[in-house]
């Protein structure tokens, strides 16, 4: 047997084993091995800094007020690390020598997205520690998204802005070697390969997600936004009502390199989507919590954001992610505009099945959260 053959082995064998009894069997195929302290969950596990500004955007217009964003990032990034500087808090992070990749969230762009403004204001901090815009890259799955964010108007020249898939399904920007198996529905096509730059270039990623409903995971949060993100060919694990999100999340998110290389999560809740998501295509499914979130930890982060999304669901009078029955279901439906329909059988419990992968803490009663009001 040669080495990498060895290697590629014995680094499927526990994601394998650990997805057998709650679903498909999974052959997870990577060289690559964990950092002695992996991204996630990293050095602040069960962590989570909420930082609320009321002015942070307007519900009407949908302005972004920059200085305030600008003030959110510093007190989050100071209150996660214990610095008393925003820049000895991105050094606890990144150094100069870093090649950092910024995994937004555009699947609902324009009207769901990583804002512009909070982007750009995470680029200019890692610019302030020392890297160069050539070091940092900004990247999506679908270029059709990139271009509605419009993120070159926000930030620095030669910073990149990149899409896996120029055209849907093109292959060329993912890692052959670097890949997930398995058959969910008897399709034609049972690999999901990651992101060749997370392999190949990238030392360092921030995940970017956003507040957001999901009718099949329940919620997209840090999880989603890295795995299904970071992947190609995942919208497969969706059929009829069948949605395979509990198990496909947690277990693409755990693949190495992107496990270690993910060292920090900033939820963008400046606006979010309490129905009909991953998209935006409606403005009465929007919602404007006007906070974001900090953390090492993505399964924490997204603990906190299932009862955000549950409870404004339920001020709205729509009913509970945690809906779990056929009788509520439509499928082929597509996205419905009754927020008591669902097209799947949702699955929120895949933040808690990541957890027991060891990708961070999932029990509300150990996820410490530290709430700032500016």
């Amino acid at each position: 047997m040669r080495r990498r053959t060895f290697l590629q082995v014995s680094s499927a064998a526990p994601l394998a084993l650990a997805a057998d009894k709650d679903g498909p069997a999974y052959k997870v195929v990577t060289a690559f091995q964990p950092w002695p302290q992996a991204g996630m969950p990293g050095p602040y596990p069960g962590s989570v800094v909420a930082v609320h500004a009321e002015k942070s955007i307007d519900a009407e217009s949908e302005k972004v007020d920059v200085p305030t964003v600008k003030e959110m990032i510093s007190r989050g990034m100071r209150a996660l690390t214990g610095e008393r500087k925003a820049e000895d808090a991105w050094r606890r992070f990144f150094t100069p020598a870093d090649v950092v990749g910024i995994k937004v969230n555009n699947s609902g762009a324009p009207g769901a997205m990583s804002m512009p403004e909070v982007v750009a204001e995470i680029v200019s901090s890692l610019v302030a520690v020392g890297l160069k815009p050539s070091q940092i890259y900004i990247y999506e799955r679908f270029a059709n998204q990139m271009r509605a964010a419009a993120y070159e108007r926000y930030v620095p020249e030669g910073v990149g802005i990149v899409a896996a898939e120029a055209s849907r399904g093109s292959a060329r920007n993912y890692d052959p070697n670097t890949y997930v198996e398995v058959n969910f529905f008897g399709e034609e096509d049972t690999r999901s390969n990651m992101v060749r730059s997370v392999t190949e270039k990238l030392t360092k990623i921030i995940n970017v997600p956003n507040m957001k409903d999901h009718g099949a995971a329940g919620v997209t949060g840090c999880l989603k936004n890295i795995a299904y993100g970071s992947f190609s060919n995942v919208a497969r694990s969706h059929r009829n009502e069948k949605t395979n999100t509990l198990t496909f999340i947690g277990t693409l998110a755990a693949v190495e390199p992107l496990r270690s290389r993910t060292v920090l999560n900033i939820m963008d809740g400046l606006r979010g989507v309490w129905h009909a998501g991953p998209f935006s295509r409606d403005r009465r499914f929007r919602f404007y919590p006007k906070q974001m979130m900090f953390g090492t930890d993505p399964v924490a982060v997204d603990r906190l954001l299932l009862d955000i999304i549950d409870n404004k669901r339920k001020a709205e009078g729509a009913m509970s992610v945690w809906r779990h029955s056929m009788a509520y279901v439509k499928p082929g439906r597509g996205y419905s505009d009754n927020p008591n329909e669902d097209r799947f059988l949702r699955e929120p419990g895949h933040i808690e099945y990541a957890s027991r992968l060891g990708l961070g803490v999932y029990d509300i009663r150990k996820i410490k959260v530290q709430k700032i009001e500016l």
